[in-house]
């Protein structure tokens, strides 16, 4: 009817497939009568069909048989009652239930997955947590679903967030201290170097050849302005440059040292009568050693640029949850031999200036030459377990630790004993007291 929305039937047919057989049903009870002609033992092995269930009537047949045969609510002119056992049916209204409740487990919620209990039946399972990094969005879904690789799961495990993408920045405070530090050292080594040139006739500083001292001086400031270029957000031109700034500074650094551990030891035995080595004087030898051995880290930092650049990587599985952009070495092999060349400089100064330590206080740079190749290998050789085992943009702080530390360790063995005696101790820096050591000496 349709003033009230309910379906009245009043008249139902039947027939089976090949149409030998008819019923016919007519009035208000003719659906009760229906199902009661049905409910006989002749028609055990029959299946009924409904309109194939493709219409409104196939789905209200079944909802009556249904009704007929259990324990249902009924509608009745508005009023709600509960009939048990019902075996007619006059008037009803098919009213749409959730579905029956899973007594044995509880419905797993967004964020969790199904895990069947093993000899249980399929009913029963507990709600497993999604892993870090996967997700489930919907109720009661069997498996979690991994997120993409650039993003990452939220706290309640229902969706999936971008990652947070990082590098070591100039506002991180790790970057503030670092860049502040690398500004301390290059105006240390840039009043050094003033301090050189203000006094370059004095006997202290023409020692050991001054040309070499100031290039060692301006090697030192782009070896600690070049840990700058370690910081900020890194891209394709900052990624080339870190690695060849870094390793041509520091073999300019160390071939001078060498050249002037050479110079110690020339201009000692040149001193000799009949000494050989006095053709090897002058400031010729020293700067060829300083260009050649320059000129070898420079190919060697070429080669490795035309071979496998370094380039920007977006690095996302260092940390949970965050894209570290960095700079990939592109060649790890390039890397370590522009690092064990440095080390190959380092290793010649260093035997050299152990060897001429014991010379006499005239040419006696060498041992400062000597500490200040100690306090290097320090440095590296802890370096490298270090940088391994760090992740992230630690790695690059590292690195620019032990740049930092080691050309500040070059520069506190090697110039800082000059300037005290240049700025504190005056009179020790005069021909007249050399020349009274050499004296005492011979």
């Amino acid at each position: 009817m349709q003033e009230t929305g309910v379906h009245i039937p009043n008249y139902i047919f039947a027939t089976n497939l090949n149409r030998e057989n008819k019923w016919e049903f007519k009035g208000v009870n003719c659906f009760s009568e229906f199902i009661g002609s049905f409910i006989d033992k002749w028609f055990k092995d029959y299946t009924f069909i409904a309109h194939n269930l493709k219409s409104y009537n196939g789905y209200f047949v079944i909802s009556q048989v249904l009704l007929e045969m259990m324990d249902i609510r009924r509608e009745v002119a508005g009023t709600l009652e509960l009939l048990r056992g019902a075996t007619r049916v006059n008037r009803c209204r098919v009213v749409h239930a959730t579905p029956p409740y899973s007594r044995c487990s509880p419905s797993c919620h967004p964020g969790y997955s199904k895990l069947q209990r093993k000899e249980e039946a399929v009913c029963c399972y507990d709600c497993i947590p999604c892993a870090e990094g996967e997700i489930s969005n919907q109720t009661d879904m069997n498996i979690c679903t991994t997120c993409p690789e650039d993003q990452w799961s939220n706290q309640k495990r229902d969706a999936c967030i971008a990652k947070v993408k990082t590098s070591l920045s100039y506002e991180d405070p790790l970057g503030i201290v670092l860049t502040s530090t690398s500004f301390f050292f290059f105006l240390i080594t840039a009043v050094i170097l003033g301090i050189f040139i203000h006094y370059r006739d004095t006997p202290i500083v023409r020692a050991n050849n001054r040309d070499l001292s100031y290039i060692l001086l301006i090697s030192l400031m782009l070896c600690f302005l070049c840990s700058l270029v370690f910081i900020g957000h890194p891209q394709e031109v900052s990624c080339i440059l870190r690695q060849t700034v870094f390793g041509i500074s520091f073999s300019i650094a160390f071939s001078s040292i060498l050249a002037k551990t050479i110079t110690v030891v020339t201009a000692f035995h040149a001193t000799k009568p009949g000494s050989k080595l006095r053709k090897w004087m002058g400031s010729r030898v020293p700067m060829s050693i300083v260009l050649f051995c320059s000129f070898i880290q420079t190919v060697l930092c070429l080669a490795w640029l035309f071979t496998a650049p370094p380039f920007p990587y977006f690095n996302m599985k260092s940390e949970i949850g965050t894209i570290i952009i960095e700079c990939n070495e592109g060649s790890i092999v390039a890397f370590y031999c522009v690092l064990g060349y440095l080390g190959f400089l380092a290793g010649v100064s260093f035997i050299v200036a152990f060897l001429a330590r014991n010379l006499p206080d005239r040419f006696n740079e060498a041992k400062y030459i000597t500490f200040s190749m100690l306090v290097f290998f320090s440095v590296w050789i802890s370096f490298i377990p270090t940088y391994l085992s760090t992740k992230g943009k630690y790695t690059v702080a590292v690195e620019i630790f032990a740049i930092l530390a080691s050309s500040a360790g070059i520069l506190g063995c090697i110039f800082l004993p000059k300037c005290y005696i240049i700025l504190l101790k005056p009179e020790r820096n005069s021909k007249k007291y050399l020349t009274k050591n050499i004296g005492a000496l011979n």
